[in-house]
């Protein structure tokens, strides 16, 4: 019962930046009418899910490769430990690939939880689009596994007009192993991006990312430990914030690096845009390298839009709206770009335009 739920408390650090005493409330409501879940596909041609408040809608859905089942998923993360019972997993053995898995979370009020599982073997391939719509709580553990030289590419859009998403990814990265993740926060929601990924072998790759589009009294925020426990590892976090009216957009990446990890090349990248000076960005990049032959950096700044390029703009008579927004756009896209799939970045770009549209 959510009314049991232990909420961590903002005097933690990991939760400083959190707000979460609207979840016990939104766990009460009760569920609603679901809204269309097949517009939000973007048309891979890959299998498709549904899930209706983090139950399988099995006539609208179409598994492939993945599974439904039991799973129970070991993890500490207090949001995290919530999603359990049956979820869904991919699992691809040695060589084996699949095409863009689409899914589509739909809620329609009060509380869900979902665990998932992706496993994928030795130079196994998958890519996997989730997107999150509709209104309430929705929760997610998502566990995954890739095997030498495996690789996986994943994309998640969090649309929701309403309520709040919590997405929590615990991830292992095995020896030339590749691990892409890229989130987009374009809804109304608030939300909380929570990732532990490490690197355990030599070589490995770990790449994450995105953007958060906030307005209004919103909060949108990210939190992200990324370990490397090995040789040669690279990493990179590339991510954008956007915050207008008096919302508040939080990104968290910390890089640690072990003993043993020579070689190690790590990158963050974190920028913030205020639309408007009474919005609010946090920003918080860390390292903690304990090797002594690493590449390592970070870089983190907060601003507004550039004064003269708007002026440059709007002398060739591009109105100060149109302005805003293409320099807003261009701001986001270095994020949203990493995605490989031209169909998925096209579908992204147009969230991420829409909400633009609307806000500015």
């Amino acid at each position: 019962m959510v009314e049991l739920l232990e909420l961590p408390s903002r005097r933690e650090e990991a939760w400083r930046w959190s707000r979460l005493d609207a979840l016990p409330e939104l766990a009460r409501a009760r569920h609603g009418q679901a809204g269309n879940a097949a517009q939000h596909f973007i048309g891979l041609g890959g299998p498709r899910l549904v899930f209706v408040d983090g139950v399988l809608d099995e006539d609208a859905s179409e598994l492939g490769r993945v599974s439904i089942g039991a799973l129970e998923l070991a993890t500490d993360h207090p949001l995290g430990r919530q999603a359990t019972g049956a979820g869904w997993a991919l699992t691809l053995d040695r060589d084996q690939a699949t095409d863009g898995i689409e899914i589509v979370h739909v809620a329609s009020g009060g509380a869900n939880h979902l665990p998932a599982r992706i496993t994928l073997a030795e130079d196994a391939v998958a890519s996997v689009v989730e997107t999150y719509v509709g209104e309430g709580w929705a929760n997610r553990l998502t566990q995954i596994e890739l095997a030498r030289s495996a690789r996986l590419m994943r994309s998640v859009r969090m649309l929701q007009g309403s309520g709040f998403v919590s997405i929590r990814d615990e991830a292992t990265v095995g020896e030339g192993a590749s691990l892409v993740s890229v989130f987009l926060g374009a809804g109304g929601m608030d939300c909380r991006i929570d990732d532990a990924i490490t690197c355990n072998g030599a070589a490995a790759y770990a790449e994450l990312g995105g953007a958060l589009l906030t307005d209004g009294n919103q909060r949108q925020e990210c939190a992200v430990s990324l370990r490397h426990d090995a040789v040669n590892g690279q990493s990179r976090q590339i991510w954008r914030a956007v915050a207008k009216d008096v919302s508040t957009a939080s990104l968290a990446a910390r890089v640690e690096v072990a003993r043993g990890a020579q070689k190690t090349d790590g990158e963050q990248s974190l920028r913030g845009l205020l639309l408007d000076r009474t919005a609010t960005i946090n920003l918080k990049p860390e390292l903690e390298i304990f090797a002594d032959d690493v590449k390592c950096a970070h870089g983190a700044t907060v601003g507004e839009l550039d004064a003269r390029a708007l002026f440059y703009l709007a002398s060739r008579g591009i109105a100060p709206a149109r302005a805003r927004g293409l320099l807003t756009r261009a701001f986001v896209a270095d994020a949203i770009d990493r995605i490989g799939d031209e169909a998925t970045r096209d579908a992204f770009s147009v969230d991420a335009d829409a909400w633009l549209e609307k806000t500015l």
